[in-house]
Parts: structure tokens; sequence; C-alpha cells
């Protein structure tokens, strides 16, 4: 089995100035990805998708195998993410020389992953009737107890209602946030299903004290606070 690990990294970033180089631990954010996906013991090759030279110079300096240009029309605020992992493996296969059968994609503003996930994650596809595996946490909102939504009337009402409304959150039907940290496909589905949600489909579910995404500088407030105390704990890297 030939399994190809992406990292697709934008340079510009409203919420986050320059977050994907910002030092963090010591480290450019980027590093951190590219450290675990090699930690894994995963992957043929390392695959690192940016616009940016300053990220791709980065990532060369801290191990990834192959540097992929991308195109103005997938460096957008607008671009989807499912075209531009596609293009970077597309580009990676022809580097590598061969195609790959397994494809998984770390999200670079999700650092606090542990290797030992990325591994769990691509196991998950010996399941014959898997396709694809997302990550998540546990939701701490619910649809059907305390998330709400308003109509055309204006009336906040429950986002789901269940036939026997529930009382306590803990009895409502399990629910979970993507964290945006690890997405694994086989080849093809990444190449032909449209969406990212088919029936072969898996879940894998994160504490959330690894599921932290940074989109705000009070999300790289609360990663290093919580990689610092991984740290302390353990001795070692989040």
């Amino acid at each position: 089995m030939t399994a190809l690990c992406t990292i697709c990294a934008r340079g510009g970033s409203k919420g986050v100035k320059g977050k994907n180089v910002r030092l963090l631990n010591g480290l450019p954010l980027i590093a951190h990805s590219i450290a675990q996906a090699r930690a894994s013991g995963t992957f043929d090759a390392i695959a690192v998708s940016s616009d940016s030279d300053e990220i791709l110079s980065i990532a060369r300096e801290h191990g990834a195998d192959f540097l992929i240009v991308r195109p103005g029309e997938l460096a957008s605020d607008t671009a989807a993410k499912l075209p531009v992992i596609r293009h970077c493996v597309e580009q990676a296969e022809v580097m590598l020389g061969r195609r790959t059968d397994v494809c998984v994609d770390l999200d670079a503003t999700s650092p606090l992953r542990h290797a030992e996930d990325i591994v769990a994650v691509v196991a998950m596809l010996d399941d014959a009737a898997a396709t694809n595996v997302i990550t998540a946490m546990p939701a701490r909102r619910s649809p059907y107890f305390n998330m709400v939504e308003c109509g055309a009337d204006k009336v906040p009402r429950l986002a789901k209602a269940l036939e026997v409304p529930v009382v306590r959150r803990q009895d409502a039907p399990a629910c979970f946030d993507m964290n945006a940290s690890i997405y694994c496909w086989r080849r093809d589905a990444l190449m032909q299903d449209p969406t990212l949600f088919t029936d072969g489909t898996r879940l894998y579910v994160m504490p959330e004290e690894r599921s932290i995404d940074i989109d705000s500088e009070i999300d790289f407030a609360l990663v290093e606070l919580l990689m610092a105390r991984a740290i302390a704990e353990n001795g070692g890297g989040a």
C-alpha cells in the first residue's frame, strides 16, 4: 500500500496573520504537522501545497518530501478544499512516480493531534466498505437540546426537534463537531466522490484537547496553553 500525506497551507490568513509560519513552541506552525506525519510512520511521502514561497521553504527545511506550488485559482479565500487536495495528490504522484492507494490530509492549523491519531484513522480504512474517514470531537452543543435557529417568523426554535423532547443534553443523540484535523481517503474516492460525505464515510472521534483548529488569536493562545501543558505533563511534544 502506498500512502501519501498532504498538508495544504495558504500564505494569506485573515483571522491570524501569517499563522502557518508563526512560531508555536519554537517551531513554525506547519512544522508540527510535518513532524506528526513523519512520526506516524505511515507515509511514503509528505507533500506540502502552498502559494507561498516562504511556507514551501519552511516545509522543505522541516522535512517535506514534495513541494507543490498551488495555482492562483486554488489559493483564493473562496477556493474549496477538495480541489486543492486533489491537485496536490496529482502533482505529488508525478514526483513519486506512481499512484497512491491512500491519501491523508493534515490541516496545518490543527497541531494538537497525535501521530497515533493518524495511524488509527488510516486503520479505519481496513473496513472494506469505508471510502474515507473524517475526524471530530464530541459536540459541546446539541441541536436536539440547546442549539436554536430562527425561521422566517424570527422565533427561535430547536434546530432539530425530537418526537419526545429530552430534558438533559446527555439524553440527546450523540453529535460531533468536525475538528478539521485529519481527512483520509482511498484514492479513487478522493478523486471521484463529489462531496466529503458518502455512505462509506467513517468517523474517528478525538478528545477536545486535541481538536482545536486555529482560526483566531484566541485559538492560537489556547493551543499554546494546551501544548505547554502537554509538554509539562508528558515531557514531550503535543
